[in-house]
C-alpha cells in the first residue's frame, strides 16, 4: 500500500454522467484517460455517437463506502452483494449499453480498506502501479486503486469508552477510600480539617453479642436475646391443664 493512496479518502459513490457540464455537486468526472485521451464509455469506434458517458465518483464523507468494483456483461448476473450502475445522474438513462459497472458498499466503520480512486487507461494492457483492472469497456481499462478507511474522532472515543469508565471507576475507589481529601482542578489533593483525626470503634462495642448491655438509644432499650426469653417466657400450663 502507498503511502499516496493512505492519503486520498475513500470513494463512497460511484456514477455515470450523460453530460460532463451535468456532473453532481462534489463528484469527479474521468473525463481522460492516463494518457489524455476522451474517457468516454459509450463512444463506438466506427460511427460518432452524440452520447456520451462519463464515469464519476464522490469521496464525500456518508456512512458507506465502495469497498470493491466489477465490470460483467450486460447479460451476466450481477455478482452476490454488488449493487449495478444503471442509470446516469443527471438524465437516468441507461448507463452503458454492453457492459455494466457493478459496485461493493460497505459501513464505513466495518471496513479496514476502501476504493480511493479509479482511472481509466487508452490500452488494457497499460498497468497502473497500485491499481487493480476492473476489466475492458470500448478497449479502455477501468482501474481502482484501495486505501486505509480513516477513523472518526468519535468512532475512536467509542472504542476507548471502556478504558475510560474503567479509569472513572478507578477514581471512584480512591475517593471512597480516601473522604479526608478533596480534588482541586489542578488535579492536586489538598489535606482537609479532618486529616489526621483517628476514626475507631468504641470499646463498649467490642464485646461479643451475648456479653453486651443494655444500651439505652432515644428511650428505646436494647435486650439480648436471653434477656427477651426471660421476660416474655409463656408455659401454657393453663391452656394444656384445660386440655383433656
Amino acid at each position: 500500500m502507498s503511502e499516496e493512496s493512505n492519503k486520498l479518502d475513500p470513494v463512497s459513490a460511484v456514477g455515470i454522467v450523460s453530460s460532463l457540464s451535468k456532473t453532481p455537486e462534489g463528484y469527479y468526472v474521468v473525463a481522460q484517460t492516463t494518457d489524455g485521451s476522451d474517457a468516454d464509455l459509450w463512444k463506438d469506434g466506427l460511427f460518432k455517437s452524440k452520447v456520451t458517458r462519463y464515469l464519476c465518483f464522490s469521496r464525500k464523507t456518508e456512512p458507506e463506502v465502495v469497498v470493491d468494483m466489477k465490470l460483467i456483461d450486460i447479460k451476466d448476473p450481477v455478482p452476490e452483494s454488488f449493487t449495478p450502475v444503471q442509470e446516469t445522474l443527471d438524465k437516468k438513462e441507461a448507463a452503458m449499453r454492453k457492459r455494466r459497472l457493478c459496485v461493493k458498499m460497505s459501513t464505513r466503520e466495518a471496513a479496514e480498506t476502501a476504493v480511493c480512486d479509479i482511472q481509466i487507461t487508452a490500452k488494457s494492457k497499460y498497468q497502473l502501479v497500485n491499481y487493480t483492472c476492473v476489466g475492458e469497456i470500448n478497449n479502455m481499462g477501468l482501474w481502482y486503486r484501495m486505501g486505509d478507511v480513516p477513523r472518526s474522532q468519535s468512532s475512536h472515543q467509542t472504542r476507548s469508552a471502556p478504558k475510560t469508565d474503567a479509569l472513572y471507576s478507578a477514581t471512584s475507589r480512591i475517593a471512597i477510600s480516601r473522604p479526608q481529601y478533596q480534588q482541586q482542578n489542578t488535579g492536586i489533593y489538598t489535606m482537609t480539617a479532618l486529616d489526621d483525626v483517628p476514626f475507631m470503634v468504641s470499646e463498649k462495642f467490642h464485646a461479643k453479642p451475648q456479653q453486651m448491655q443494655q444500651v439505652n438509644l432515644m428511650g428505646i432499650t436494647i435486650k439480648s436475646l436471653a434477656e427477651i426469653e426471660e421476660e416474655f417466657h409463656y408455659n401454657f400450663g393453663t391452656e394444656l391443664s384445660i386440655v383433656p
